[in-house]
């Protein structure tokens, strides 16, 4: 199948887009469970609440892997699907966490699984913004700070992960600094391994699959429910499936037109057939 193919499925519907970390490799972002993708070890969630050790050891990552995160800018699918705005594309649901939709320009993005950007307390609810954090976490562990200035955390040295995440072998001693308003206890406000995605913004997503008369799914694998739910909820509706990714998808039954192929490439063609 071909990039016409998704264009003639598409053209004159109004359609969502579900996409997942293989729309942003092309950003330097490495991905989950592409053909590419490293070996990980997320932390869980509930690990997270109850050891202040795997809290030292996140933050201890987080702290180099945010700054190369953080330089990851929209590639030519983000922009593609900002564009396509303007054919019928409604709304994007994205799994990722990197805010690259927003900073492309999309007008309506639904971050399912929540923004690296943001940083949340888990006693008084305050939000606040990741680089602010990433300040005062540098400030209080010089060490890695002058890790990072050496550029030892770059994108491409094997130690990022997809969720700003890094490798750093040496963590025991770091310092893990408390909410500013409360002493609590602060957490990405991105959903972990083992969380649940809030209720609300799961309603919000099926509530614009229900409102639209297509699906295209772009760089997931649908491995996990968390988005493959809203392929199965379309498919059950009667509504057609797009699905563009390179290797092999648990939605691929389902999919009216698939497309084995990077999403930069055809989304840039698909804004040209549309």
């Amino acid at each position: 199948m071909n990039t016409g193919e998704l264009a003639r499925l598409l053209r004159g519907r109004r359609w969502v887009a579900l996409t997942g970390a293989g729309i942003s490799t092309d950003s330097g972002i490495p991905d989950y469970r592409g053909a590419d993708a490293r070996p990980t070890n997320p932390i869980q969630y509930d690990d997270f609440l109850r050891s202040a050790d795997v809290r030292r050891r996140y933050w201890a990552r987080s702290l180099l892997g945010f700054r190369s995160f953080g330089r990851a800018r929209p590639n030519a699918g983000h922009r593609a699907l900002a564009g396509l705005t303007a054919q019928g594309l409604s709304t994007v649901i994205t799994q990722n966490v990197d805010g690259l939709h927003g900073a492309a320009g999309s007008p309506d993005v639904l971050d399912l699984h929540g923004r690296i950007d943001r940083v949340v307390c888990l006693d008084c609810g305050a939000a606040s913004p990741r680089t602010s954090l990433q300040r005062r976490l540098e400030q209080a562990n010089p060490g890695l700070h002058g890790d990072l200035a050496a550029g030892k955390a770059e994108m491409d040295d094997g130690r990022l992960r997809p969720d700003g995440d890094a490798v750093v072998e040496q963590w025991g001693d770091f310092v893990v600094l408390p909410c500013e308003h409360c002493g609590g206890v602060l957490k990405p406000d991105v959903v972990f391994f083992g969380e649940s995605v809030p209720r609300p913004r799961v309603a919000d997503a099926y509530a614009a699959v229900d409102a639209a008369e297509a699906l295209l799914v772009a760089g997931s694998s649908l491995t996990v429910m968390s988005g493959l739910r809203f392929v199965r909820h379309a498919a059950k509706a009667g509504k057609p499936v797009a699905i563009v990714n390179r290797g092999r998808t648990r939605g691929d039954e389902l999919a009216a037109v698939r497309l084995d192929a990077g999403c930069s490439e055809t989304l840039s063609d698909l804004v040209n057939a549309l």
